[in-house]
């Protein structure tokens, strides 16, 4: 009864989406045949998917977007852990936090895309500037959910670990880091489609391949189809490390039930 309850959710939402996605495309060719818009303005859905599969077949999108993905991959590690590092310190030490929080507070109030092209002066067009930029936009999200989860652990608990002589390493991996794990799964959701958009800035600023270049591209040759496929290609990427982190969470937290 239980699984055929799940599969029927399941397939609720696939059709969901599914319809969506339909009632979408409809709207948009509705709107591109009434109001009679040129190509270069809203290209037809039809314009967009054999534009789409251009460059799929020609290698232009897999390498574009491997490349983005690399980038997003390698910021969203760097951006996770220093996030967890950090974040684990400040929920232990009072003063640390007192001290770095104005610091941490004051760069969020500095937009990423005002500081993209300073990083890419400084560290050049390659990968390094994209990961940095990725890593600064994942890193405040996940921090703070970092922070949250730790601090949430019932003190009790923590006297209960400190009875048995439990070493710190033993309250982190036994008690701490479980306890945290929903609230920092769920600032890692956030910081897995943020990173999208780290790399992307990045790569909108100076690049010479990835998705946003690709975009850039399709901008100055007036190929708005080919910037609808990489705009489109960056929905699925995201969706895709959103997906990710839903796995990790029904893996993780199998223990909690539903």
């Amino acid at each position: 009864m239980e699984n055929n309850r799940k599969k029927s959710q399941a397939g609720t939402k696939w059709l969901s989406a599914i319809i969506t996605v339909a009632i979408f495309l409809l709207l948009w060719q509705l709107i591109v045949s009434v109001f009679d818009m040129p190509a270069f303005i809203l290209p037809a859905p039809a314009q967009v998917a054999r534009r789409f599969l251009r460059a799929l077949s020609d290698g232009t999108l897999f390498r574009h977007t491997a490349a983005t993905l690399y980038e997003i991959l390698l910021g969203l590690s760097a951006g996770i852990l220093a996030a967890i590092v950090l974040g684990y310190s400040l929920s232990r030490s009072a003063l640390l936090q007192n001290i770095l929080q104005p610091f941490l507070v004051a760069s969020q109030a500095i937009p990423t895309v005002a500081i993209a092209p300073l990083l890419v002066i400084w560290f050049g067009p390659g990968i390094l500037s994209k990961v940095l930029i990725c890593a600064l936009i994942v890193f405040f999200p996940v921090l703070v959910n970092t922070i949250v989860g730790f601090r949430s652990v019932p003190d009790n608990l923590r006297d209960l670990m400190r009875s048995m002589h439990a070493s710190r390493w033993q309250t982190l991996r036994l008690l701490e880091l479980p306890a945290a794990l929903p609230v920092l799964l769920g600032g890692l959701r956030i910081g897995a489609t943020l990173s999208v958009i780290g790399a992307v800035v990045g790569e909108l600023v100076g690049a010479d391949r990835g998705l946003g270049f690709l975009i850039n591209v399709g901008r100055g040759q007036y190929d708005t189809a080919l910037v609808f496929v990489g705009v489109f290609t960056l929905v699925v990427v995201a969706l895709a490390l959103y997906g990710s982190v839903l796995g990790l969470e029904k893996y993780f937290l199998r223990w909690k039930g539903d």
